[in-house]
């Protein structure tokens, strides 16, 4: 591994990463030298073992302290990955049936024309309960039975099954509560014991107080004025009762900043880790499902976890083309659909993951047997990747000898 350290206008830059990855280290400069990041860390590894492992520039710039080789931050979204990853290794285990009704589990759910909801439509967005109607009350986000019971009580926006649309928050609750039920122990508490601590990944869903000290305040991404508006935006604007609306305004308080949101297990939005925490806890799954001697899932739940569950070119949430598997993202192509400016995420077509508001993801990639974790406290713009984060994906594939995406998937 070739050592690096470089100085920045945010600061310096450490970390290390093998010869042939140099690109990724690169890319990773021109971030904070052309795009404004402020403090960031990313992680590629390759058949287990670390090939990028790159940290740096200023962790608050309030305080101004520098980005730590074990600072952590907020990853929003990238949390409904990690609480996927948690299920199907229930599924693997036999726990949890993907096409049992989701009564079997929890019966208080199947109710209010939720009665003939699975499994696999609460792990694909296509249930029907993207948001809540009623307003939250304050910091009803950190009360997982309170969630639990309103997502009881709430009438699915269209009948189960029969369409998708991002379940932005409540994703945490509908599959949080399912692995909570099937596991018999609390979510975040599942995801440690079964997935970040046998990965040795730094990710936690309900951090402890004793790692809080490590965390970056996030730093929330500012408008252009005059910027192009996508669907999503202008319904945020023009329409209290929308879906986007409601799943965006409506989430009972989340605060990145909060302490008290960091230690809830807030599985839609909440996991705080860094880049090696995000690109370890998705390794077992680049490496045929086993890491270290341990295996977290066998070869055909595997395989199905990397599949296209559901895709739309309207998202009823997100109100743009999306593509999913069960419970993570796939590759999604809109460079060229008009409104959605950096409301894309180019993967490879084996790839299955998740993207974080802001910019953070953490992915797999079983066929090249590499995983992939970015994490940022600067906040930038769209709905999906912005440059910053896709041009460290795009360099890892370069790096990898994948000549080109624009098919919309790296090949």
């Amino acid at each position: 591994m070739q050592e690096f350290e470089k100085d920045t206008p945010a600061g310096k830059l450490h970390g290390r990463y093998a010869p042939d990855f140099e690109p990724v280290a690169e890319a990773f400069v021109r971030n904070f030298a052309e795009h404004g990041e402020v403090g960031a860390s990313v992680c590629v590894t390759h058949e287990g073992e670390s090939v990028v492992d790159l940290w740096g520039g200023t962790k608050d710039p309030e305080e101004n302290t520098p980005w730590e080789e074990d600072t952590v931050c907020v990853v929003f979204s990238s949390t409904k990955g990690a609480v996927a990853l948690a299920a199907h290794t229930l599924v693997a285990a036999g726990e949890l049936d993907l096409d049992s009704p989701v009564k079997r589990y929890w019966p208080e759910f199947a109710t209010n024309g939720k009665e003939d909801a699975t499994v696999r439509m609460m792990l694909d967005h296509s249930v029907g309960v993207p948001a809540m109607r009623e307003k939250l009350k304050d910091k009803g986000c950190c009360d997982w039975e309170y969630m639990v019971e309103r997502l009881e009580q709430e009438e699915p926006f269209w009948e189960p099954g029969k369409r998708n649309g991002y379940h932005m928050a409540n994703f945490g609750w509908t599959v949080g509560e399912l692995v909570r039920r099937a596991a018999g122990q609390s979510m975040g508490s599942y995801f440690r014991d079964a997935v970040a601590e046998p990965a040795g990944a730094e990710c936690w869903i309900g951090l402890p107080e004793s790692e809080e000290g490590k965390v970056a305040p996030m730093i929330p991404f500012k408008p252009v004025r005059g910027a192009e508006l996508s669907k999503f935006t202008k319904a945020l604007m023009t329409d209290s009762n929308s879906i986007p609306s409601l799943a965006y305004f409506n989430q009972g308080g989340f605060n990145p900043n909060s302490r008290s949101c960091r230690a809830a297990e807030i599985g839609g939005a909440g996991a705080v880790a860094n880049g090696r925490g995000l690109a370890r806890i998705y390794a077992p799954f680049a490496c045929g499902g086993e890491l270290n001697g341990r295996r977290f899932v066998d070869a055909d739940t595997l395989a199905a976890m990397g599949e296209v569950a559901v895709a739309t070119h309207e998202d009823a949430t997100l109100m743009l083309p999306t593509r999913f598997a069960l419970g993570f993202m796939k590759s999604m192509d809109n460079r060229r659909a008009p409104g959605v400016d950096k409301s894309s995420v180019i993967l490879s077509s084996a790839s299955f993951g998740h993207v974080g508001a802001g910019g953070s993801i953490g992915f797999a990639d079983p066929e090249a047997n590499m995983s992939f974790g970015y994490a940022m406290n600067k906040m930038g713009p769209g709905i999906l990747m912005n440059e910053r984060g896709q041009a460290l994906i795009d360099a890892t594939y370069e790096c990898m000898g994948y000549t080109s995406n624009a098919s919309g998937v790296w090949r």
